[in-house]
């Protein structure tokens, strides 16, 4: 998360992709010690080992790429920051390693063009977009209606680039191994484009969705840092932990620990948004009769969540329209076009009385931005995450998200999450999926095409969900 903004700021001009192999070569000896070491508080760290299924499957699709018979997109989850360091790992050390075993004979660079999230350069720095553009990334813009340079660009990359692409589907890490966010339906489209492309040139390659899951596990069960964590959650909240000779397992004092914390913490947000913003946040909430206590709090969460969101809409002048993340997604676009001014050919040239205008806006903007940003940190929790799985990995998840909620309410930044523990990473790759055997029922009317890219969506969705929950 960037320092508070004070003052309009330049437009975020495209970021051009400018693939360099030897920028790439020097990022992959790079990457083991990256994933290792924490050398900046917004760089991962601490993956001590990454293991990977059906590597076999992708071997194979690469090997038919080079030969000119497919086209394939790898649709990869994204719990974590860590992510894409992962998978860059895989096709830089495992991918390679598993062709020779297989004696196959893949011609280099073995990678993949992606797409990244254009707002990474501004917590991160600029040198991030020139390091991403080198190494094949291209930026997209999520809360736009249609990020056009963006998309055209990822579209020829699609039909006619030298190696695959890469693509997150749910659009932001959600902090959950576990959970997979409604996905966004770029994917589905970009597949259909690329079909579409492949049939105008007369080539007749298949176009594949190949999916990819990541999980995260401790190497060790952290506990003590857990209790460690929880215990500055509770000192900076002003909450007094639990009596824990109340309960017998360690596993019934994390889960009391945390619900009830997060009970105090949604009490304490419901009477900031009451008081300072004038919502109208009843003292109870309407549920059904049988449900559980934690049902019940998420169900609060939820309102939070949504009360919150509409108090920056409202100052946007936009109206609530799909779930969390397309919301979030909106005002991040919103708030962008009030702080980097693609309307101000050049901002220093302004008169002093237009230029304090022109701050003032971008100030009021970022901080209503920061209501979207509390609810960005939980638009995956749900009310049996914990109870289905009361794990060491599963409470440090939910802990940590709530460490980002007090850290950007706290400070203007968002530091480095704490390190509990050195942790291990699971890849596995799925059967790929076949957009040209369903292009067909893509064609004909809007409603056709519109009905096309939702099914193959949610079919991507149930793969990368039961890619995790196996």
């Amino acid at each position: 998360m960037p320092r508070s903004i004070h003052s309009t700021q330049p437009p975020l001009k495209f970021i051009p992709q400018r693939f360099h192999p030897l920028v790439l070569q020097i990022f992959r000896w790079l990457v083991p010690v990256v994933l290792r070491f924490r050398t900046r508080p917004w760089l991962p760290a601490g993956i001590v080992q990454i293991e990977a299924k059906n590597v076999e499957t992708l071997t194979k699709l690469y090997q038919q790429f080079q030969a000119g018979k497919i086209r394939f997109l790898i649709a990869f989850r994204h719990p974590e920051v860590e992510d894409p360091l992962c998978m860059l790992y895989l096709l830089s050390y495992i991918l390679p390693k598993v062709a020779r075993q297989q004696g196959i004979k893949l011609q280099e660079p073995i990678h993949s063009y992606f797409l990244y999230d254009r707002g990474m350069t501004i917590w991160a720095g600029n040198w991030l977009g020139w390091l991403f553009s080198l190494i094949g990334g291209v930026p997209i813009r999520r809360g736009r209606r249609l990020d056009r340079q963006a998309i055209q660009t990822a579209r020829e990359l699609f039909a006619n680039g030298e190696m695959p692409i890469a693509v997150a589907p749910e659009g932001g890490n959600n902090g959950h191994s576990g959970v997979v966010s409604p996905l966004e339906p770029g994917v589905a489209q970009l597949g259909f484009w690329c079909v579409e492309d492949l049939q105008k040139a007369n080539r007749s390659e298949n176009v594949l969705i190949v999916p990819v899951g990541i999980q995260y596990r401790y190497v060790e069960p952290p506990w003590s840092k857990l209790d460690w964590l929880l215990s500055k959650l509770e000192a900076d909240s002003g909450w007094q932990s639990i009596d824990q000779s109340a309960f017998n397992k360690r596993e019934e004092i994390y889960s009391q620990r945390i619900c009830r914390l997060g009970e105090y913490l949604i009490t304490e947000m419901e009477e900031f948004y009451r008081r300072f913003y004038h919502q109208d946040l009843p003292k109870t909430i309407a549920t059904d009769e049988d449900a559980s206590p934690n049902e019940v709090l998420i169900a609060r969460l939820h309102r939070l969540m949504d009360q919150a969101l509409q108090v920056a809409e409202q100052y946007f002048g936009l109206q609530a329209q799909g779930n969390f993340i397309d919301r979030c997604r909106r005002l991040e676009e919103a708030g962008w076009n009030y702080i980097y001014r693609d309307d101000i050919p050049d901002i220093n040239a302004l008169p002093p009385f237009k230029r304090g205008l022109a701050d003032w806006i971008a100030e009021e903007a970022d901080l209503r931005m920061r209501h979207m940003r509390i609810v960005e940190s939980f638009v995956a929790v749900t009310a049996n995450y914990l109870q289905a799985q009361p794990t060491a990995d599963r409470f440090a998840e939910t802990a940590l998200l709530m460490f980002d909620m007090l850290s950007r309410i706290q400070d203007t930044t968002l530091p480095g999450r704490p390190r509990l523990g050195l942790r291990e990473a699971q890849i596995t790759i799925g059967e790929p999926i076949s957009v040209t055997e369903r292009w067909a029922n893509s064609q004909g009317d809007r409603h056709a095409t519109r009905q096309a890219t939702s099914d193959l969506t949610k079919d991507l969705q149930i793969v990368l969900q039961q890619m995790i929950d196996h």
